[in-house]
């Protein structure tokens, strides 16, 4: 596997993970317009499950570092004849292509590319991580409060189904935050802290929804939308109770009126649309890193 591959957040340290939040800042200001040198970089999007935020951001970065982006069309592949993803993407490889991005279904699906030599960009699998999203919530977090040492953050919603929520435990806490987590008894999750998210809210820096995953077999019988909203979701009444300085985010996409009200998407706490434009920045830095390029120097972000 090519080391400079980004798999899972348990791959990175908390060095890695600061240089990546810099460059991701720098690109917001000093670097806006800088494109990699190797401008002819082939870059392949393989997405085998629905996206527009991770999908696009990705493609929007590439284009932005002045790379080719080719979206493989799953459903025009070799994939439907029964190929191997191992073959699929080692095809990739040999015709040229310089890194991959991949989503798909399978928890650790990376496992069975370790002989796969170009990056791998993980952008997501089954509810073990996503990464890319791991990082566009650092960001987020660390642009609002300068830290993201000793803050207080609550993840709430399908935690068991969530790669999400396994991928912000990881990092926050190995970044000096406090990581609880509330929703249904159902989607618990062994080794997550639960707690109960109305006494949870007042002390949260950071008020993050999860969407229900039904694509993964989360359900809870004969509960509304309205119901789950009432006892799980974030209501005008839970708003109305976060810090002032708190702040509310989401991966997206949201599914309105369940897990939050649809009137707090874009309330003055919402981050949830600077999240997808951090997105941007985040991938535009690991693109980077995948093509060994080494941190910009100049520093603006640190673990404190």
């Amino acid at each position: 596997m090519n080391r400079n591959s980004l798999l899972s957040m348990r791959d990175l340290g908390v060095t890695d993970i600061v240089q990546i939040l810099n460059d991701a800042l720098l690109f917001h200001d000093t670097y806006r317009d800088w494109q990699l040198p190797c401008s002819k970089a082939l870059v392949a999007n393989l997405f085998f499950e629905a996206s527009t935020r991770t999908h696009y951001s990705f493609e929007s970065a590439e284009l932005q570092l002045g790379c080719k982006a080719a979206d493989i069309a799953v459903s025009g592949s070799s994939v439907t004849k029964g190929e191997s993803l191992y073959d699929t993407v080692k095809t990739l490889e040999a015709i040229g292509y310089d890194a991959v991005v991949i989503r798909h279904p399978q928890d650790a699906y990376y496992k069975q590319l370790e002989n796969v030599n170009i990056p791998i960009l993980n952008a997501g699998d089954g509810a073990g991580d996503h990464p890319t999203q791991c990082l566009l919530d650092l960001l987020t977090m660390y642009r609002e409060f300068g830290t993201l040492e000793g803050l207080n953050v609550v993840i709430c919603g399908d935690i068991l189904h969530s790669r999400v929520a396994s991928s912000n435990k990881e990092a926050l806490e190995k970044l000096g935050s406090k990581v609880r987590f509330a929703g249904p008894k159902e989607w618990e999750r062994e080794g997550f802290e639960v707690v109960d998210f109305d006494e949870a809210i007042p002390d949260a820096d950071v008020v993050m929804m999860l969407r229900i995953q039904k694509e993964r077999g989360a359900a809870l019988a004969g509960m509304s939308d309205e119901m789950y909203l009432k006892q799980y979701g974030l209501s005008k009444e839970r708003y109305a109770r976060m810090k002032d300085s708190a702040i509310v985010m989401h991966p997206a996409p949201v599914n309105r009126g369940v897990e939050i009200d649809t009137d707090l998407v874009e309330a003055p706490k919402s981050r949830i649309f600077p999240q997808m434009s951090n997105g941007v920045l985040v991938r535009k830095a690991v693109i980077k890193r995948a093509f060994g390029f080494a941190p910009f120097e100049q520093e603006k972000c640190n673990e404190k």
